[in-house]
């Protein structure tokens, strides 16, 4: 067995070269609630405004809780009081809106406007909970009745989220700690290994059935510090074998730990200046460091009592069956594991080769100009590639080889063909791509209006049913970032960015040029910059990036592509002989129907702040035809 020494040596190396990943599992433990409790301590020194201003009648309570604060309006709802809730919470929400107002919070941090300031101000203030509330109390519900309601409710869900959630967590932290001692790659994805094997649930009993016992024994006091270090092991062995009984796993663990629980106290022990710093910084060097160093040490730890159980033969240890959790395959082993990927990757599966102006197009633009074969091609070989590359890894030793699990991982539905984003878009998809978005933009403006107005308005400056902002945006996500397909996570904040940059840099061109004009005003917008771009908008362009590149672009193109090459071009040609058409038009005779030049005054905005601004049809004009 290794000495403490070597193990922490070890330790240090596993987080050097994993740290970003570690810290992140050790975050999320944090957050949940797992362990490493005190590791935000220095996040809590944050109060609410309305606790650490001292408003007026603070000193009034309900329940225990400020009269007004968030569990105060809530408190007073569920006593029956729902006006009271009411006005409680409506008292904090204008508090915000009025800081924000008046700059006593950062410009960014808007809380006035905005579905997300709206959010932000439901939660804090406890207005969403206290309508719930006054919902259920219509329905002709008792007091008595709504209160063991959201009590039961907050219970089973309490109950839900830590069984199958913080419950079940230590275990998939402690797996990757694993891999991360052997392989030099751990994807992101190990994170649902138990969703893989199907083995969460049985999980979530095992690491139950610990707690319970663990609790129960507590009641003795010394029984349960003793008992604490019988099941240490417990989280390791369920990480290593999920598909064992909860029964065995607990007894081997005993049997694991018997003769070696001193040795784990004095091992604990030994990171006391860790624990001592860690209470000094407020959590600070515990969560950037000492979590990941100290679960990686005990990590180590297991695989030695792993060994000497193994080497011993103890009784239970055949459950301690994951071999390649401990020590990397040979080459032959992992060839003939993943043979058919393998045979790939001799074959080296190629793209269609194109030449020119061709060759640009297709690799930077991902755009083919007619041939329908050399796209279906593109995508049947990109289909292959992506396969073999979730396997090359594996291949070559560098991360864990699911297939060589004990327990087979569940396949991903690979129903790609169907919504296959990597492909080429022929000239006319695009363009015919471009009409459905600028339809749809249309289509969900004019639904808006038809809620929260009760009336028609077509939208925008042209006087057909489209609106081009929506078609541009979509054909520049598909166009210019193509090449970040592949990496949907790179994809989504790349649309953040490009679409940011566009609307940012627009809104101060047009600030520029015309006298400080506003097109739009963000100002107010939870985290805002200058308010000429707000989180809200820049959530919304990167989801529907991702919606358009993933899954609505390839679904409409498989549709597009069942019409006859000479039709689409047809179709491409009316429709833009249409728009063009509609764009001089347009120029000259601008939509102004009712709701658009009047709709500043139907939205009855104060007189100084329409002053500085464009009527509705100059800023849909300038909008739709830049």
């Amino acid at each position: 067995m290794y000495s403490r020494k070597e193990m922490k040596k070890s330790a240090k190396q596993v987080v050097k070269r994993h740290y970003g990943l570690l810290l992140a599992v050790c975050l999320i433990a944090s957050f949940l609630g797992v362990e490493f409790a005190g590791s935000l301590d220095f996040l809590r020194q944050y109060r609410p405004n309305y606790v650490s201003q001292g408003i007026e009648d603070v000193g009034a309570t309900t329940a225990g809780f400020p009269k007004t604060s968030m569990f105060g309006a809530v408190t007073e709802a569920l006593e029956g009081n729902v006006e009271s809730g009411r006005e409680i919470s409506q008292e904090i929400t204008d508090n915000y809106v009025e800081e924000s107002k008046e700059g006593k919070t950062s410009a960014a941090l808007g809380r006035s406007r905005g579905v997300l300031a709206s959010v932000l101000n439901g939660i804090d203030s406890g207005s969403i909970l206290v309508n719930i509330i006054s919902a259920v109390r219509n329905m002709g519900v008792s007091k008595n009745a709504v209160l063991a309601l959201f009590i039961g409710i907050a219970a089973l869900l309490w109950i839900g989220v830590w069984f199958l959630v913080t419950n079940v967590y230590k275990t998939i932290s402690r797996r990757i700690f694993l891999e991360s001692r052997i392989y030099e790659k751990v994807p992101f994805q190990r994170f649902l290994f138990l969703v893989r094997v199907k083995k969460w649930g049985k999980c979530a009993v095992t690491m139950f059935m610990t707690w319970l016992f663990q609790f129960l024994w507590t009641l003795t006091l010394v029984g349960g510090i003793i008992k604490r270090y019988s099941y240490f092991l417990v989280p390791y062995i369920a990480a290593e074998n999920p598909d064992a009984g909860w029964k065995e796993t607990i007894t081997l663990s005993r049997r694991m730990m018997k003769g070696h629980k001193w040795e784990c106290f004095v091992c604990e022990l030994s990171f006391v200046l860790w624990t001592l710093l860690g209470m000094v910084t407020l959590g600070i060097t515990d969560l950037f460091y000492t979590n990941s160093y100290k679960t990686a040490f005990f990590s180590e730890y297991y695989t030695a009592l792993r060994r000497q159980a193994k080497e011993r033969r103890l009784e239970g240890s055949q459950l301690l069956n994951d071999r390649y959790l401990f020590e990397k395959a040979d080459r032959q082993t992992l060839q003939q594991a993943y043979r058919d990927l393998a045979q790939m990757d001799e074959e080296q599966v190629r793209k269609p080769s194109f030449t020119g102006i061709r060759k640009v197009l297709a690799e930077v633009f991902g755009i083919t100009l007619v041939s329908r074969k050399e796209e279906m091609a593109y995508e049947e070989v990109e289909l292959q590639r992506l396969r073999l590359a979730s396997a090359r890894d594996h291949l070559a030793g560098k991360a864990y080889p699911t297939r060589l699990f004990t327990i087979p991982e569940e396949q991903k539905n690979r129903k790609v063909g169907q919504i296959h984003y990597l492909r080429y878009y022929s000239i006319p998809s695009l363009i015919l791509l471009y009409f459905i978005f600028s339809f749809i933009g249309w289509i969900w403006e004019v639904s808006l209006h038809l809620i929260t107005d009760g009336e028609f308005v077509n939208r925008g400056v042209l006087h057909g049913p489209w609106l081009p902002i929506y078609g541009t945006g979509g054909l520049l996500i598909l166009v210019l970032l193509n090449r970040f397909r592949k990496h949907p996570v790179v994809e989504f904040f790349s649309a953040v960015v490009l679409c940011g940059c566009v609307e940012y840099f627009t809104a101060f061109y047009l600030e520029m040029t015309h006298d400080g004009k506003k097109w739009w005003d963000y100002s107010g917008y939870f985290l805002n910059l200058h308010g000429r771009i707000c989180a809200e908008g820049l959530l919304i362009f990167g989801l529907g990036g991702i919606a358009i590149v993933y899954l609505a672009a390839p679904l409409l193109d498989n549709v597009l592509r069942k019409i006859k090459y000479r039709y689409a071009v047809t179709l491409c040609v009316l429709l833009l002989a249409v728009f063009c058409v509609d764009q001089v038009y347009s120029g000259k005779h601008p939509n102004e129907g009712k709701g658009i030049t009047d709709y500043q005054a139907s939205l009855e905005l104060p007189e100084e702040e329409t002053q500085n601004r464009l009527t509705y049809a100059e800023v849909s004009y300038t909008i739709d035809i830049g």
